[in-house]
């Protein structure tokens, strides 16, 4: 069986934490690329900025 990833994130007071993925162009290559990161719900708007 697969573990749940997301389970072990919630600690019973709900989702407090947002994946959020960005498309990022290389400098080198000009390719696009996907990061992907886990942040808090409060910080996901200062990270896109």
């Amino acid at each position: 069986m697969a573990k749940k990833t997301v389970a072990s994130l919630q600690k019973g007071e709900g989702r407090t934490y947002s994946k959020v993925i960005k498309m990022v162009k290389s400098p080198k290559t000009g390719a696009y690329t996907f990061q992907e990161q886990m942040v808090p719900n409060d910080a996901v708007k200062d990270l896109l900025k």
